[in-house]
């Protein structure tokens, strides 16, 4: 095959271009700028231009999206003084995702060339399909690619019924070269309340700056600790009923530590605590919530691990020498198999750790309100976090789920209704 003739100088450009038009919601929440208007005709754009490129223009659409959305990956290894391994991932990332995409068009042209003539409106149809069902595709158990996120702060909705009806509105448009049936996209138009929710008077939603290497050096464990505890100690002063600290801000198996149990024990008769820690079960590690109310302790561990961060998705023989090499022969975690609910002053929340939260399953039951930890600190600076507060935004709207979300190493908010508050 000749590779420059395959992949010319259009197909090379207009596949990059469709890629950024694709992630430019990402960058422009990253920036600070949330604009509907941009985002609603920046997303019709993108979806037109896939829609009318063959399988070529797919592959390199793929390629790209899957580093511009997903680059980040790769930071965590320079945690691991890997740096060699940085480029390794980014590759691998893109071909991920230009093998997803140019598989979708490939089959979809075959089956279009089924007929004669091509079906063109077959063509196209296949290919909206497979538009609408990437977010069912996880590779690796990681379901963050979502096309319909790129509406999440648009004056459309992110209902998979929505996003068809957009589909569909482009199908008709490209297959009859008319744009009047571009209206036909009205019918998903659903702008978000522009009101940022109110900040809660009584919750105090905590942010740390913590690195890495930081966090998990044992010497400096006694000052961070004395920090928390004094922030605890800040919020009973301000009358605050309940706090909420980020994912493992204690990186201990905090349950066997009789000093600090004590001293959060004692703590909580005057004031909720929600904190993150490790939880030792006697056999392998899990990461876990523990729960501080009153004279009770409720701990609530991890439902869904981050693939290859916390437990390795390959079969044993490879997880086991993945494990060797890359993480000093350290244990997958272990996590539950049921989420967990509890209730703190009558309010019943749904409990998430970082990835999970951004995960279908945990929205089972449509919870009124869910309290979520995280820790950012392997993936800063980038947009991780600007991608994970999109995906929390993209569940507040579908489910009406009202989140509380205390983060280390980016900023903490609230989200309500997919609309976002910063907590300063």
């Amino acid at each position: 095959m000749n590779f420059r003739r395959y992949f010319s100088t259009f197909v090379l450009t207009r596949g990059l271009t469709i890629a950024l038009l694709g992630s430019a919601f990402i960058y422009l929440s990253y920036w600070g700028f949330s604009l509907p208007w941009f985002n609603s005709i920046v997303g019709i754009l993108t979806l037109y231009l896939l829609l009318s490129s063959d399988s070529r223009i797919w592959s390199v659409t793929g390629f790209f999206t899957g580093i511009l959305w997903f680059w980040w990956i790769a930071l965590s290894f320079n945690h691991y003084h890997m740096p060699w391994a940085i480029p390794i991932v980014l590759i691998t990332m893109g071909l991920l995702y230009a093998i997803l995409f140019w598989t979708a068009a490939f089959l979809a042209e075959k089956a279009a060339y089924i007929f004669h003539p091509p079906s063109s409106i077959l063509h196209l149809t296949l290919k909206a399909a497979a538009l609408l069902g990437f977010s069912y595709i996880h590779p690796f158990g990681f379901d963050w690619f979502k096309p319909e996120l790129m509406f999440v702060e648009s004056y459309f909705g992110i209902e998979k019924w929505q996003f068809a009806i957009i589909l569909m509105a482009l199908v008709l448009t490209l297959w009859k070269q008319q744009a009047a049936y571009l209206l036909i996209a009205l019918l998903a138009w659903q702008p978000i309340n522009t009101v940022p929710p109110e900040l809660p008077k009584k919750i105090q939603i905590v942010t740390t700056q913590t690195g890495v290497e930081k966090k998990w050096d044992k010497s400096l464990h006694a000052a961070q600790f004395k920090a928390l505890i004094s922030t605890i100690d800040k919020a009973i002063d301000d009358n605050k009923t309940l706090i909420i600290l980020p994912e493992s801000v204690f990186p201990i198996f905090l349950s066997r530590s009789a000093s600090m149990m004590g001293t959060l024990r004692e703590k909580a008769k005057k004031i909720s605590i929600v904190t993150g820690g490790l939880y030792w079960d006697g056999e392998t590690p899990r990461n876990s919530t523990y729960i501080f109310t009153d004279n009770k302790l409720q701990i609530a561990n991890k439902v869904l691990l981050v693939p290859f961060g916390e437990s390795n998705p390959l079969p044993d023989f490879l997880s086991d020498w993945i494990n060797k090499i890359f993480y000093d022969g350290a244990v997958d975690y272990k996590a539950d198999s049921n989420v967990t609910d509890y209730t703190i002053d009558g309010n019943t929340y749904r409990n998430a750790i970082c990835f999970e939260a951004t995960s279908e399953t945990l929205y089972t039951g449509t919870p009124k309100k869910m309290i979520v930890l995280s820790n950012n600190g392997w993936f800063t600076p980038s947009i991780e976090p600007t991608l994970q507060k999109l995906l929390l935004q993209y569940y507040s709207r579908k489910y009406g789920t009202t989140i509380y979300h205390s983060v280390n190493m980016s900023e903490s908010y609230i989200v309500q209704n997919g609309q976002v508050r910063s907590i300063k």
